[in-house]
């Protein structure tokens, strides 16, 4: 397999021969007003340029959208993405949106999707605390991750944007993935809290499966994030962890 972060939580991945965009988000830099409520609502989104053109990311065989927020799914994937390619999504509203938006070719995941070989196995998760979720559940809705297996690859985990919990524990329990990719950004919203992994949670994710190859993505292109690379490297390397965990730049790609 092949996996290419692009910016944010977009990602490539090439699996079994089939490549999959993940959560397009493709605007040029500062084309959206900040997150209003989150931290550092003034800067604009997304804050980096996209490494790839539009060309090189859109050649895919199908889009997975983990959810529908719009550093996942933004008004210039809606323009740019073919009406006819093949969408996964986490639910029917989801499918609902996508539908409104002139998609034709929608499939909703499910715990044992197959696609041409490649088994999908939607896995949930959690947009922060309970307690964030129990005051901001209308911004911060559902979310779902998604495990890819297949008889010739390694098994991969793409956990979504969840925070540590029991969701992603059994997860990581019930498929042993060797490859996980976290959403480790620490996107916060103030008093709240963190709504997505911060530099604890990639540890807690690390001790239930030491054997796994961890990737950290969704860093530093949106406004709310608060965790650099920088910083996740040094506190890997003083777990002594730094081995285990990729931290890919916008545009590396890793192979395995």
């Amino acid at each position: 397999m092949k996996f290419t972060q692009i910016r944010n939580a977009t990602i490539k991945l090439n699996f079994a021969g089939k490549t999959f965009l993940i959560d397009p988000m493709l605007a040029e830099k500062d084309r959206y007003p900040g997150f209003e409520g989150t931290l550092n609502s003034h800067l604009r989104n997304p804050t980096v340029e996209l490494p790839l053109t539009l060309c090189e990311i859109l050649d895919v065989d199908a889009v997975i959208v983990t959810h529908t927020h719009p550093d996942h799914w933004d008004e210039v994937a809606v323009q740019k993405i073919p009406k006819d390619t093949l969408i996964f999504v986490q639910h029917e509203g989801d499918a609902n949106v996508l539908e409104k938006q002139g998609f034709t070719n929608l499939r909703i995941l499910t715990e044992d999707t197959e696609f041409e070989g490649v088994t999908l196995h939607k896995a949930p998760g959690q947009h922060g605390s309970d307690v964030t979720l129990s005051l901001a559940k209308d911004v911060l809705g559902e979310v779902c991750g998604v495990v890819f297996k297949h008889d010739d690859e390694k098994t991969l985990y793409l956990a979504g944007d969840t925070i540590w919990n029991t969701y992603v524990e059994d997860s990581l329990k019930k498929y042993t993935p060797e490859i996980v990719i976290l959403n480790a950004g620490d996107a916060q919203i103030p008093q709240l809290g963190s709504i997505i992994m911060d530099k604890e949670d990639v540890y807690r994710v690390h001790q239930v499966a030491p054997e796994a190859t961890l990737i950290a993505s969704h860093m530093e292109s949106v406004n709310h994030a608060a965790l650099s690379r920088v910083e996740l490297r040094r506190f890997l390397t003083e777990k002594g962890i730094i081995n285990s965990v990729l931290v890919p730049d916008d545009g590396e790609s890793y192979s395995f």
